[in-house]
């Protein structure tokens, strides 16, 4: 009865602590904040890394353009998510063959990876439009400085045409870009966190800070995004919780273990002395 009581015990503070664990685990969209507090989505597109529009996760911005032109845009994105980029193209009738590609870029621009998705695609003649989407690798809170893994911070994505026949040039094109995150969670946790999130300007910013100036003048942050709750300090994350769940398991377990073993103690028909 006692070892019943033990283990039913022990299941029930399994429970109670998987809950949370299970919910940050859960696929979602992950706005990140709003620089202006207004909530709109953005309708035009930068022309360069110091220009590109700043854009929500969870938000479709949309811009209109000429084949031949780079388009930005930036958006935040922090330890533990793995965001996936959404590019629309709606194409000018009648066309040439055309291919379009999505790239993203990391705060320190470093061009990221796709895990997988349609980052290059080609439309033929007459094709209303074309999609292109491309999925990241999880951002991690801290790597090697020699790796290239994503990094929280800002994000850059490019689109543009590689390649189109000359009398398509200049024509008229609407694009669509979307991003969204899924939390992975603790599965992706590493030890070790950086000091700043890799956002343009952060440095200058916080030596200012270190120097007692004032700032008031001009803000040294190029980009102003941030997700939303702000910026996570990388040193919590899921694997906390499981890491309690099973010392308390391995201390139930020793419990009962003793429960089973130890026996009735001294039989009564030996005399105290022997």
């Amino acid at each position: 009865m006692r070892i019943t009581r033990v283990w039913g015990a022990a299941l029930l503070l399994l429970g109670l602590a998987a809950g949370p664990a299970a919910a940050d685990t859960t696929p979602s969209p992950s706005p990140s904040g709003s620089p202006s507090g207004s909530g709109s989505a953005p309708t035009s597109a930068g022309t360069s890394f110091r220009t590109a529009t700043e854009i929500d996760q969870g938000r479709t911005a949309t811009a209109d353009a000429s084949t031949g032109d780079y388009l930005y845009w930036s958006f935040a994105a922090d330890s533990g998510q793995r965001p996936t980029v959404r590019a629309t193209v709606k194409l000018p009738q009648p066309h040439a063959a055309q291919t379009w590609q999505v790239d993203v870029y990391d705060g320190l621009r470093r061009r990221q990876a796709c895990q997988y998705g349609a980052q290059t695609r080609t439309a033929g003649p007459g094709t209303g439009s074309v999609e292109l989407a491309c999925v990241l690798r999880t951002v991690r809170s801290w790597s090697e400085p020699w790796a290239d893994d994503p990094l929280p911070g800002t994000y850059y994505v490019r689109l543009t045409a590689l390649r189109m026949q000359t009398a398509d040039l200049g024509q008229p094109v609407a694009a669509e870009v979307r991003v969204e995150s899924k939390h992975i969670g603790g599965a992706a946790a590493v030890d070790g966190s950086l000091a700043e999130p890799l956002v343009p300007g952060v440095a200058v910013k916080a030596q200012a800070q270190e120097d007692g100036k004032d700032d008031s003048a001009g803000p040294a942050v190029l980009s102003g995004i941030e997700p939303d709750g702000g910026w996570s300090s990388g040193w919590w994350s899921d694997r906390w919780v499981w890491t309690g769940i099973g010392a308390v398991l391995a201390a139930l377990a020793g419990i009962g273990g003793y429960a089973l073993t130890r026996g009735d103690g001294r039989p009564r028909r030996v005399p105290p002395g022997v």
